[in-house]
């Protein structure tokens, strides 16, 4: 197997000892935080009785402000140590959020996730997890593939695929620093071996790839956010470009899994059509589905949607016929 090019080593050392007790002190207190949209976060934010923490999921899943005594107090230095909490009008307040993802706990961006480096997790995560737990059990890899997990963010692609298919070799992509910092400590937290190479393509990695994960943002962003905006056809240009970039580079029977949104125009998607093109000049099957009719309805009011009827959830698997 030939050896990856350009691995950068991205883990700050106080950050990721402090990040990996905090996941250590949430799990033997049976911590669990699923957590929701942007918007409902809000929605809940904003009752009476939610401007203050009174416990670990007010500070690590909800993001409120937290007086000092609420946490250990060893756990409050090394966190204070590493720059991961933060002064809130007299109290304190987290920077981090931790999820659950099945059996793992996720360290990922706190709410709200505003800044242009910010580290999303959220309902995409788990939906995406699950499209490739459902895949890889229909299919699972052959022990010693490669898989790359494209512009990995937290890393819940990734640590999902791992617990499906044991013994191969796990590369984490992400042009955020700081999601692959992030990244690095959940797949330790998780038991899972891998590599990290910064960028924002696949030119890091040499070789054949087995398996490749992407979940793009598929949303156009005035704010141009790394982990939101999706770029051109409306919002689908970045999943397309990572498909572009992925698929000629399979091995026989590899597979590139794709978990994203398109926008549908006068009932066409046009980001379908590009995948079926792409997969037929490759030599290669395509499996698509749209999963959710319409999600981000609220986006159709904005002028970059003026001619979209609705945005669709959907997933791709282009596979390379063995020949």
């Amino acid at each position: 197997m030939e050896s990856l090019v350009a691995e950068r080593p991205v883990t700050a050392e106080g950050e990721a000892a402090a990040l990996q007790g905090l996941i250590a002190y949430l799990k033997q207190r049976n911590y669990q935080f699923i957590t929701p949209t942007p918007a409902t976060h809000a929605r809940v934010l904003a009752r009476a009785d939610r401007q203050r923490a009174t416990d670990l999921r007010d500070i690590f899943g909800w993001s409120l402000p937290f007086a000092r005594d609420l946490l250990d107090a060893s756990l409050m230095r090394a966190l204070e140590a590493a720059g991961l909490i933060e002064g809130a009008g007299g109290l304190l307040r987290s920077k981090v959020r931790v999820s659950t993802l099945g059996p793992d706990l996720l360290v990922h961006s706190a709410y709200p996730t505003d800044d242009i480096h910010a580290v999303f997790f959220g309902p995409d995560s788990y939906r995406f997890a699950r499209f490739i737990a459902d895949e890889l059990k229909r299919c699972p890899e052959r022990e010693g593939s490669r898989l790359v997990d494209i512009g990995t963010g937290a890393g819940a692609g990734a640590i999902a695929a791992a617990h499906c298919c044991e013994a191969v070799d796990i590369v984490m992509t992400d042009i955020n620093p700081a999601a692959l910092r992030l990244a690095r400590v959940n797949a330790q937290a998780a038991g899972v071996a891998a590599r990290f190479v910064q960028g924002e393509d696949l030119t890091g990695i040499a070789g054949a790839l087995d398996l490749v994960l992407a979940n793009p943002p598929y949303i156009i962003d005035p704010a141009g956010r790394a982990y939101r905006d999706g770029g051109d056809l409306h919002g689908a240009g970045v999943a397309l470009a990572m498909a572009c970039e992925a698929v000629p580079r399979l091995a026989q029977g590899g597979r590139f899994l794709l978990y994203t949104g398109s926008a549908i125009v006068r009932g066409a998607d046009a980001l379908h059509d590009r995948l079926v093109q792409l997969a037929a000049a490759q030599g290669c099957r395509l499996r698509y589905e749209e999963i959710d009719p319409d999600v981000f309805g609220e986006e159709l009011e904005t002028a970059a949607y003026a001619d979209v009827e609705r945005i669709a959830l959907v997933t791709a698997v282009v596979e390379r016929v063995r020949t």
